[in-house]
């Protein structure tokens, strides 16, 4: 017999072993041994009050054995020698893609800018240390795309997008810790992430898939409505059925050259802002209400504003507990900022995206010139002038927290993460008024509403400005573009997903809708 219980567990009861079968035990009205086994389904943390209490939902076996396997099998089979599915990025959209196909029974053939996990490891120091920009491989581009080193959140609310659960089965298969399954806000962590990365690149080659690394693609050949062709690194044309494209919301060449070949794209309302940096133990006793270290049971505190300032959303983004700062431009001259953690969470640091919505329609006028470009090149403005206020090279921009709400410039900064170093600047003149005048007032109520987080020890950092993609690409019920009928436009880049999870089943939905309609 199996049932399903939740549970309420202290902080106390939490440090000792079996409590979960014995709290079991006594709420069913059974022995202990009696119970065979207890999963738990689901952990959060309710610490509203200074009594912390863990959330389990757990499902309890008595007398019988739980499952040896899961419920999700995933069949891939030999497609070498299958019809071809060509798939442009190799994100989790495009990873999703292209698994999906190979269950379908078709051959994908993955075509990245970037390049492997491993080698991509070297443009990262690079850009961290000596501010050199990779355009084809950085936090953004290469295999796994932007998430593979820059944190591996797996929290969404997209769940009525696809199956939330098989995206995160076919992580556990991949290698992923079986954790992810029961946190409410799952978490795999930069440090083991690319090894999952790694498994799904030797899945897709296994059973016969194509993955094609430092391939840029660089135009398409349309006839009739249709891409017959595309061309790749300026030089060599492959033909092609049916392309889902896949490129992630940092692809400016993808986008101009749709613009350049009339393929219908449109300005879509984003976020920008700043990356706000406090010392984790600052966090961690607003949140779990202690005044010295936390327990060693509970994780480094995370948090979670929002704020409506003169008709706007002012609010915390990709919030990273126990994490860094890194840089995450994608060309030279532009600094962009992103925050990652560790598996662990365990770095002194806690840092966050605070961001100011961005309308399309109603915010640009005087980028009206740009068409459905006028987000992409106010996003870029906002980069170049980071880039001028940093000293011309990947150190950013800074000011402490109370000087930019205060306005005035700092006169020292606090020590921070981000390994390309810190330059004092006056952002709060510096940010289009339409950012920083909401900004300034959002990080004052969010001081209200989190006693101790407005402080002089945090820092912030310009620019956070890749929250999503600021184009994008229609397509109609059946997953293809509105006007050529063989383009799927998919993920974050085509303005459909926002994050690991909502890409990865937006790749799925575009890899079955491609074979439904082959």
């Amino acid at each position: 017999m199996i049932k399903n219980l939740q549970l309420r567990i202290s902080l106390e009861e939490e440090a000792q072993s079996g409590n979960l079968k014995a709290k079991a035990a006594q709420k069913l009205g059974v022995k202990t041994k009696d119970i065979n086994a207890v999963k738990v389904l689901r952990k959060s943390i309710d610490a509203r009050t200074p009594h912390i209490v863990f959330n389990y939902k757990i499902a309890v076996y008595i007398n019988e054995n739980p499952p040896e396997v899961s419920n999700y099998i995933f069949e891939y089979k030999d497609v070498s020698k299958a019809k071809p599915i060509h798939i442009i990025g190799f994100g989790p959209a495009g990873m999703y893609a292209a698994l999906r196909c190979i269950e379908l029974g078709f051959k994908p053939i993955v075509l990245e800018r970037g390049k492997n996990v491993r080698d991509r490891r070297r443009d990262l120091k690079a850009i961290n240390q000596d501010h050199i920009v990779n355009e084809d491989s950085n936090y953004c581009f290469g295999e796994g795309g932007a998430g593979t080193y820059s944190d591996g959140k797996l929290y969404t609310r997209s769940l009525k997008r696809g199956d939330v659960r098989r995206i995160f089965e076919n992580l556990v298969y991949h290698g992923a810790t079986e954790q992810i399954l029961i946190d409410a806000h799952p978490h795999i962590g930069t440090n083991k992430l690319p090894k999952v990365v790694q498994n799904i690149r030797e899945t897709i080659l296994k059973y016969g898939g194509e993955i094609h690394f430092e391939t840029r693609v660089t135009d398409f050949t349309i006839k009739n409505k249709k891409i017959t062709a595309i061309q790749l690194n300026e030089a060599t044309e492959m033909a092609v059925e049916k392309v889902i494209l896949a490129t992630g919301h940092s692809a400016r060449d993808i986008f101009y050259m749709l613009e350049r070949k009339q393929v219908v794209i449109a300005a879509k309302s984003f976020a920008m802002g700043v990356r706000v940096e406090h010392p984790q133990h600052i966090i961690d006793s607003i949140q779990y209400h202690c005044s010295d270290k936390r327990s060693d049971l509970l994780p480094a505190a995370a948090y979670s504003l929002v704020e409506q300032v003169n008709g706007k959303g002012v609010y915390s983004f990709c919030m990273c507990p126990g994490g860094f700062i890194v840089p995450a431009a994608t060309a030279p001259g532009e600094v962009v900022v992103n925050g990652m953690s560790p598996s662990k969470r365990n770095n002194i640091f806690a840092n966050s995206g605070v961001v100011v919505e961005i309308d399309a329609e109603k915010d640009l006028y005087k980028y009206e010139a740009f068409g459905p470009l006028k987000a992409l090149e106010y996003q870029k403005d906002l980069e170049r002038l980071a880039f001028t206020a940093g000293g011309r090279n990947q150190t950013a921009p800074a000011q402490r927290l109370t000087d930019f709400v205060e306005g005035r410039l700092s006169n020292q900064l606090n020590d921070c993460s981000y390994q390309p170093g810190l330059r004092s600047a006056p952002l709060h003149s510096l940010l289009p008024k339409l950012i920083g005048s909401r900004l300034r007032k959002g990080f004052e109520a969010f001081g209200r509403k989190m006693n101790g987080y407005y402080t002089e020890e945090a820092n912030i950092v310009g620019v956070e400005s890749r929250t999503s993609s600021p184009v994008s690409i229609p397509r109609n019920v059946t997953l293809e573009h509105t006007v050529i009928t063989n383009l799927y436009p998919c993920g974050e880049g085509a303005g459909y997903a926002g994050g690991i999870v909502s890409a990865a089943m937006d790749g799925e939905r575009c890899a079955e809708a491609a074979v439904h309609n082959a």
